[in-house]
C-alpha cells in the first residue's frame, strides 16, 4: 500500500508473504505533543479488510475519524451506509478493485504519517504535471504532424496544379534557395551563369542553373524551357522545371553525378573513360542529334554541341544539356538565319559566313566532338611545323593507314580498331566545308552501329588550308571560311529554299 514498504524483498521474491509490510514513516500518534499530525490517504473502491470493529455513535465520516485518530493502534478506518468500522495494527486481505455497482466495495482511509503525506502529494502533483505536460507534448506533436501533412498535401497539390503536360514544375525561388542551400554547392558556370547541385523533399538531387544577364539570360530560358520542355529522350537531359522571380531565371534539370564529358577527357588527373564506354556515348549522343533533328514537331537544332554540353549519368549514359542557344526550324523551311553562336573550335564553315543554317551545323559539330573522344585531346587550330591540326592528321592517317597511333593514350591500346576507324571515318564526313557532303545524323547513328559501311572521306579542302597558313588564324579563318562557301555555292548553283529569319 501507499506508505509501506515490503519488509523481507528476498522472502517476498520467494512467495513468502508471511513478513508483511512495515511503514516507511512511523505515526505521530504518542509522541509529546498532544495533537496528532497524522491523517488519512483516501483508497476508494477497495473490498475492506479482514477484522474491522464497529464503531456505534459516530454519525459522520469525520468523525469516525477522529475516533481511529484518538486510538494509536487504529491503522484505517471506513465510513458507509453500514456506519463506522475500525482496524487496529496490521491489515489483511485488502482488495483493490476496479470501480462497480459492486455491494462489497467501499473506500478505506488509510492512516498515515503527516510528512508521508506531504511525499504523496507532492509526487501527486509530479505525476499530474507530468501527465499535463506529455499530453501537451504529445498534443503540439499531433498537431505539428497534421501541419505538416496538410502543408505537404497543399505543396503537392500546388505543384500538381503547375505541371505543365510533361510534368513540368513551376519553382518558388524559395523553393530553390532552399533546395540548393541558398546556392552554395556550385557545379559549374559557363558563358550565361552558373550551375548548382541542390535536392528535393523527397532527396532527389537536382541541377539548378541560374541564369545570369537580363536580355540575354532571357532569351537562354525561353530557348531552354521551349526546347527541353516539350521533349523527351533518353539522351537528353531532363528539364524539371523552371523559376522566374523578377530578372531572375532559374532551369531545373536532373543532376548527373558523372558531370560531363569534357572532364573525362582533358583534365590531367582524369584517368579516362574505356573505349567501350567512349563509343556508346558518341552513338548516344548521335542518337539524340537524330531525334531532335528528325523525330521533333519542328527540327530543333542545338547550335553548340561541344564536350561540355555533353552530361553523364551514374551509368555514364550520355545526355545533351544547355539548349540555351536552340533554334527551331519549322518542317517547311529548309534553314534559319541567325547570328553566329557556339563555340570556336566546333563551329561549321557556312555559319562563320553569315549564311543561313540548317542542322548541319550540329553534325559539324559533332564530327568535332567525336575526334576528341577518339584522341582524348582538343582540336585545337593552333599548330606547328612538326604538329599538323588533329583533323588533318586523322584524315591522312585514313588514307595512309596507321589509325592506332590517333588513340587515346590513356586507353592503353585497350580498343577496338574496327570501331575506332569507323569512328574517325565518320567525324571526317561531319566535318566536311561543303554541309550537302555531310552525312544526317540518322545516318551517323546507322553508320555507328555497323548497319551501313563507311567510305573513306576525302581531306577538308579548308582544313588543309588553315594548317598551311601561318598568318593570323582567326581572322583569316573567317575570311577563307566565307570564301570556300561562295565557292561552293556557285559550284553547286545552288539556291536557298524557303528561309526564316530569327
Amino acid at each position: 500500500m501507499e506508505g509501506f514498504s515490503v519488509r523481507s524483498p528476498d522472502d517476498w521474491e520467494l512467495e513468502d508473504r508471511t513478513g508483511g509490510c512495515t511503514r516507511n514513516i512511523p505515526l505521530d500518534c504518542g509522541s509529546n505533543t498532544s495533537v496528532t499530525k497524522d491523517g488519512f490517504y483516501l483508497m476508494p473502491c477497495v473490498e475492506l479488510p479482514d477484522g474491522g470493529s464497529e464503531i456505534g455513535g459516530p454519525a459522520s465520516a469525520s468523525e469516525c475519524a477522529q475516533v481511529c485518530l484518538g486510538n494509536c493502534k487504529c491503522t484505517a478506518y471506513s465510513y458507509g451506509r453500514d456506519g463506522c468500522f475500525v482496524w487496529d495494527d496490521e491489515l489483511t486481505n485488502v482488495k483493490q478493485q476496479q470501480c462497480s455497482d459492486n455491494s462489497k466495495q467501499a473506500t478505506l482511509y488509510l492512516r498515515l504519517a503527516a510528512r508521508e503525506l506531504d511525499k504523496l502529494q507532492k509526487n501527486r502533483r509530479r505525476t499530474i504535471n507530468g501527465i499535463a505536460i506529455g499530453s501537451s507534448v504529445v498534443s503540439f506533436g499531433l498537431l505539428s504532424l497534421f501541419l505538416l501533412l496538410m502543408i505537404r498535401r497543399m505543396y503537392g497539390q500546388r505543384m500538381e496544379k503547375l505541371q505543365g503536360g510533361g510534368g513540368i514544375i513551376v519553382f518558388r525561388y524559395a523553393d530553390l534557395q532552399r533546395a540548393t542551400k541558398n546556392f552554395s554547392d556550385k557545379l559549374g558556370a559557363g558563358g550565361f551563369g552558373s550551375v548548382f547541385k541542390g535536392f528535393l523533399n523527397d532527396s532527389s538531387a537536382i541541377a539548378v542553373k541560374r541564369l545570369d544577364g537580363a536580355c540575354q539570360g532571357e532569351k537562354q530560358f525561353r530557348a531552354e524551357v521551349r526546347s527541353v520542355g516539350i521533349i523527351q529522350h533518353i539522351n537528353l537531359v531532363k528539364l524539371i522545371g523552371f523559376c522566374t522571380k523578377g530578372d531572375k531565371r532559374l532551369i531545373v534539370y536532373e543532376h548527373m553525378p558523372n558531370h560531363s564529358l569534357n572532364s573525362h577527357l582533358f583534365r590531367s588527373d582524369a584517368t579516362g573513360l574505356k573505349w567501350s564506354v567512349r563509343y556508346e556515348i558518341a552513338l548516344g549522343v548521335a542518337r539524340g542529334l537524330a531525334y531532335l533533328h528528325d523525330s521533333c514537331q519542328d527540327c530543333i537544332i542545338h547550335c553548340d554541341i561541344k564536350p561540355e554540353n555533353i552530361l553523364l549519368d551514374a551509368s555514364f549514359v550520355p545526355k545533351i544539356g544547355d539548349f540555351g542557344l536552340a533554334q527551331f526550324l519549322g518542317r517547311d523551311f529548309s534553314r534559319v538565319l541567325t547570328t553566329m553562336r557556339g563555340t570556336r573550335g566546333y563551329l561549321a564553315p557556312e555559319w562563320l559566313s553569315g549564311t543561313a543554317i540548317t542542322a548541319k551545323v550540329d553534325v559539324y559539330s559533332y564530327g568535332m566532338v567525336l575526334l576528341e573522344i577518339v584522341s582524348g585531346k582538343r582540336n585545337g587550330i593552333e599548330c606547328t611545323s612538326d604538329h599538323a591540326y588533329f583533323p588533318v592528321q586523322v584524315a591522312n592517317k585514313l588514307l595512309e593507314g596507321g589509325v592506332e597511333t590517333l588513340v587515346d593514350n590513356k586507353l592503353h591500346g585497350g580498343v577496338h580498331l574496327e570501331q575506332v576507324e569507323r569512328a574517325l571515318k565518320v567525324a571526317c564526313w561531319c566535318i566536311q566545308e561543303d554541309e550537302f557532303d555531310r552525312p544526317t545524323m540518322g545516318q551517323v547513328v546507322q553508320y555507328l552501329e555497323g548497319f551501313v559501311e563507311v567510305d573513306i572521306p576525302p581531306i577538308p579542302r579548308l582544313l588543309q588550308a588553315i594548317v598551311e597558313n601561318t598568318g593570323s588564324k582567326s581572322d583569316w579563318y573567317l575570311d577563307r571560311a566565307s570564301q570556300e562557301v561562295r565557292k561552293l555555292k556557285d559550284a553547286r548553283s545552288n539556291t536557298l529554299d524557303q528561309v526564316t529569319l530569327t
